[in-house]
């Protein structure tokens, strides 16, 4: 499935935690099974890490702090033309598909 969101884009979140919600960030990775995003910043998670050796490495105890993702619905596309939320259009020419903002009408991918 083809989504309208890209690794690189920035993104603003419009729904979920109250703390998250508002923030602006780039989407680090695209999960196109999963219909989720993770954006740097957003949705920062906690996970306590044992000490585990593991092929003679050792992986240092601790907390790790890392971006959870976040499904694609909660997120919508910031324009950077004109820096506004907006929905995306998609443009066909020939084989060329061009990404478009609904707000101010300028090409998203150049």
């Amino acid at each position: 499935m083809r989504l309208k969101i890209r690794k690189g884009d920035t993104v603003e979140v419009i729904a979920g935690k109250e703390d998250d919600k508002g923030k602006r960030g780039e989407v680090i990775r695209v999960e196109a099974d999963d219909l989720a995003v993770v954006v740097s910043g957003v949705h920062m998670r906690t996970k306590h890490q044992k000490q585990v050796q593991s092929q003679g490495r050792t992986v240092n105890p601790g907390k790790l702090r890392f971006e959870a993702p976040i499904h694609i619905s909660n997120v919508m596309m910031v324009c950077p033309k004109c820096g506004k939320t907006t929905r995306i259009a998609i443009s066909r020419e020939g084989e060329k598909v061009q990404r478009i903002c609904k707000k101010c009408n300028a090409l998203i991918d150049d």
